[in-house]
């Protein structure tokens, strides 16, 4: 699946990328001389202005010089560090813009044999280039300590690097080109690139052990992974991760900027990004309404739940909200703690505590035109309603519209210890009121 917020990474695949590394050491090339030393500090940084680099020069080096045998040009070459800031190999032929390569982009693949006279970075300054990808990945939005990176090549914008993390995960670096690591960068995701089909892969580590992650994901909904998939990413640049376990369960996690941030169970996340697709839902989906029929029983309800939602957590509580719409055509919502009893709550009141039910046909008009008669209001049967707000007192006010088109009310209601209407006035006289034929 690709992801929703695809943007450049998608013209990547499909665009000709300059190789990594493309130019070679003159002939003759030696290691690093003070003579070498003492004229790449003379010449290199005027060299590092003419590039428009970000780049103050710590240290340089002159790589050598050569001529081009039918038009005598020469090019010069220069390392240079620059503080804590990325290194680069610069190329300079007379007459022309300098080039600039990050010392990431030249630097050696580990394993495969060093090419003859190719240029690599070997100042002290240069030594762990990767370690200088850190401004770089946190404009991106990833958490990533690098345990490897390499150049995989350049546009005429964009310089595009391969970084693998300690644990496993690895992303695809779409950063300025020449590099400057304090301008914004984005990241995607290694395993959207292992089926695109484009020219863009990642090498240093295999799918395999990208996916990895979903095992460390999984321990905190104690499933033993059985299958796992990478599903995609949201626009807001956050991964989505499915795994099947061992016990029939599955789950979907969400993990932001390298941290999981929500998990649903395979009952609940039917409308995640397409739900789960290494465990049977509805199966998963059967189980779950037959677990919340238990819960509202205990809670003294007689629901007996044919489907369910799962309302967003609130912040600060621990309770698991959910929308319960029964066999008998009823609502309600059941507040479920993680252990101890709960309680259920009719659609009607549910608004109160601010929950709407959506699921289905039952939106607790009835238990709200009870309440109007309840407070001598019996002319209204509640078409319509809508929580309007909480009084300096703590009461709530939910706003209800009458089906005969008559002006409808404000019901007042207390939420402790439980849902009780208090008062109901006239939305010709109470002021606030919204909806339809109430204004």
């Amino acid at each position: 699946m690709r992801p929703i917020g695809w943007g450049l990474a998608a013209a990547l695949c499909a665009a000709m990328l300059a190789p990594a590394a493309v130019i070679s050491a003159p002939k003759g090339a030696a290691p690093v001389s003070d003579a070498q030393r003492k004229q790449g500090m003379a010449e290199a940084p005027a060299v590092v202005q003419a590039a428009g680099l970000n780049c103050q020069v710590s240290d340089a080096r002159l790589v050598g010089k050569s001529k081009d045998p039918k038009t005598k040009a020469e090019t010069s070459f220069y390392e240079v560090a620059c503080g804590s800031n990325m290194g680069f190999i610069l190329q300079a032929a007379a007459g022309a813009p300098p080039a600039a390569f990050s010392c990431i982009e030249m630097a050696q693949p580990a394993g495969q044999p060093a090419k003859e006279g190719a240029i690599t970075c070997v100042l002290p300054g240069n030594a762990d280039p990767k370690a200088q990808l850190a401004p770089l990945l946190a404009t991106a939005g990833v958490q990533c300590l690098p345990e490897k990176a390499r150049g995989i090549g350049q546009t005429k914008t964009n310089t595009i690097l391969e970084v693998a993390c300690q644990g496993g995960s690895g992303y695809v670096l779409i950063a300025s080109a020449p590099l400057d690591t304090t301008k914004p960068a984005e990241a995607q995701n290694c395993l959207n690139f292992d089926e695109s089909g484009g020219n863009v892969k990642c090498e240093l580590t295999d799918r395999a052990t990208r996916l990895a992650v979903v095992d460390t994901l999984a321990k905190s909904a104690n499933c033993v992974v059985k299958d796992r998939r990478f599903i995609g990413n949201s626009k807001d640049g956050a991964d989505f991760f499915e795994a099947a376990c061992q016990d029939g369960k599955g789950y979907i996690f969400k993990v932001s900027k390298g941290q999981l941030s929500q998990t649903w169970g395979c009952a609940q996340a039917q409308g995640i990004l397409g739900g789960c697709t290494l465990t049977d839902a509805r199966q998963a989906s059967a189980d779950q309404a037959a677990t919340y029929t238990k819960l509202a029983r205990a809670a003294g309800s007689n629901c007996d739940v044919e489907k369910y939602a799962v309302f967003q957590p609130r912040p600060g509580s621990t309770d698991e909200a959910v929308e319960l719409v029964c066999k008998d055509g009823s609502g309600a919502v059941g507040l479920f703690p993680a252990t101890g009893k709960g309680q259920v709550v009719d659609c009607g009141h549910a608004l109160a505590l601010g929950f709407k039910c959506s699921q289905g046909s039952d939106r607790g008009f009835a238990t709200l035109t009870a309440d109007l008669k309840k407070q001598g209001k019996t002319s209204c049967t509640v078409s319509d309603a809508r929580i309007s707000g909480q009084t300096q007192k703590g009461t709530v006010m939910i706003e209800v519209a009458c089906a005969d088109g008559l002006k409808g009310y404000m019901i007042e209601y207390n939420t402790k210890p439980t849902v009780s209407a208090i008062g109901a006035s006239g939305c010709a006289f109470a002021g606030g009121c919204q909806l339809k034929g109430n204004t």
